[in-house]
C-alpha cells in the first residue's frame, strides 16, 4: 500500500522559510513524478512543484519560481519542499502527490496522495 506522509508544515512570518518533507513507501518510485499540490481556504488545489525521481528534472508553477525549491534524497525514499520568501498567499493545505505521469500530476490527477501539511504566513 503506497504511503505519502507529509511533514514540516506550520506557523511562519511572511518573509520567512518552511521545509516539507514527503516520506514515500509501498513501491518503486523509479518511474515516477513526485510532486506538492496545495489548496488554499475556500480556494481549489493547485500544483506547486514537481520532480523525476530518477531524472531529477524539475517542475514549478509561475507563483513559485525563484522561491522554492523541490528535492529528493532517492536513499531516504523522501521529497523535500523548501519554501523561502514566503508571502500570506502561500497559507495553503500542502499535499504530496506521486503519479507515473507529469500531466497528471500537474492536472490534479495524481493516483497517490498524502493528507496534508497546514503552512500558514502571517503578515
Amino acid at each position: 500500500q503506497v504511503q505519502l506522509v507529509e511533514s514540516g508544515g506550520g506557523l511562519v512570518q511572511a518573509g520567512g522559510s518552511l521545509r516539507l518533507s514527503c516520506a514515500a513507501s509501498g513501491r518503486t518510485f523509479s518511474n515516477y513524478v513526485m510532486g506538492w499540490v496545495r489548496q488554499a481556504p475556500g480556494k481549489e488545489r493547485e500544483f506547486v512543484a514537481g520532480i523525476g525521481w530518477s531524472s531529477g528534472n524539475t517542475y514549478y508553477a509561475d507563483s513559485v519560481k525563484g522561491r522554492f525549491t523541490i528535492s529528493r534524497d532517492n536513499a531516504k525514499n523522501t521529497v523535500y519542499l523548501q519554501m523561502n520568501s514566503l508571502k500570506p498567499e502561500d497559507t495553503a493545505v500542502y499535499y504530496c502527490a506521486a503519479d507515473p505521469s507529469l500531466y497528471n500530476l500537474r492536472s490534479l490527477r495524481s493516483g497517490d496522495w498524502g493528507q496534508g501539511t497546514q503552512v500558514t504566513v502571517s503578515s
